[in-house]
């Protein structure tokens, strides 16, 4: 498999009982790259991001990540994957970013920053202290260190989560319409933050509603619908000149909300 790709799938589908979600998904990723993910709901968005850490188990296809086979699947059965210790490698190369910030009530901003790699990758707590500061610093948090999660607003909560998924140096960050469910001036701050993790060249899938982000930031844009991917190309493409009446449509219902 080229390994100029970072993350690959080929013909990915994904059913619960009669109901398929996904339908032959063929997606390559460069290293670096910025794709937006656009859609209706039910589209099978979400339900892609989560197959590609094993949220989700596919029913069939490929998953490449760093140009190994992850795994592949044919009739929701196993035909082949990597050896347990490699897949745990490469699964931690995948951050993720959820709709709802899943952070550890009972533990400080700090805490819920440093448990990962302190658990996962053993590393010693002074370590994962100073990075877990710094990566607050870069989130705009870095004074909210010693609050509980329930003396935040949803945006803040959302930026700590952010600074939790990048604690572990993922190469691959997944973003799940991380600004959903936030109160509308509180989008902007995380937004932001994905957009300096883009500058940097961080490589990332966004599952959003944000179109004007999507605009901006991505080098590609998804338009997804009935679990296929209807139309890919640049925002200016997308956007501007789409083709499938579907994307269309779908363009038109949020530019007319």
């Amino acid at each position: 498999m080229d390994s100029k790709y970072i993350l690959e799938t080929e013909h990915v589908s994904k059913s619960f009982g009669s109901l398929e979600v996904l339908k032959d998904i063929n997606l390559k990723v460069k290293k670096g790259e910025v794709i937006c993910i656009i859609g209706p709901s039910g589209a099978g968005k979400s339900t892609y991001l989560r197959s590609l850490n094993q949220l989700e188990k596919i029913t069939s296809g490929k998953i490449f990540i760093k140009g190994d086979l992850f795994l592949h699947r044919e009739n929701d059965k196993t035909v082949e994957r990597i050896a347990k210790e490699k897949q745990k490698e490469l699964l931690l190369e995948m951050g993720m970013c959820f709709q709802r910030f899943n952070l550890f009530p009972h533990k400080t901003v700090l805490e819920n920053i440093m448990i990962a790699p302190i658990k996962v990758k053993n590393v010693d707590k002074e370590t994962a202290r100073k990075e877990a500061l710094e990566l607050l610093k870069s989130v705009g948090l870095e004074e909210k260190a010693d609050e509980y999660p329930n003396r935040l607003s949803g945006g803040q909560q959302q930026r700590v989560a952010i600074a939790r998924a990048l604690a572990m140096k993922p190469e691959i960050m997944l973003f799940d319409e991380p600004t959903s469910a936030l109160d509308p001036e509180l989008v902007g701050d995380v937004l932001q933050v994905m957009k300096d993790l883009a500058k940097e060249g961080m490589t990332m899938l966004c599952v959003t509603h944000e179109m004007g982000f999507a605009k901006e930031v991505a080098d590609r844009v998804i338009f997804m619908a009935d679990g296929v991917i209807a139309e890919e190309g640049t925002p200016d493409e997308v956007f501007n000149n789409p083709q499938n009446p579907r994307t269309q449509n779908f363009l038109k219902s949020i530019l007319e909300a």
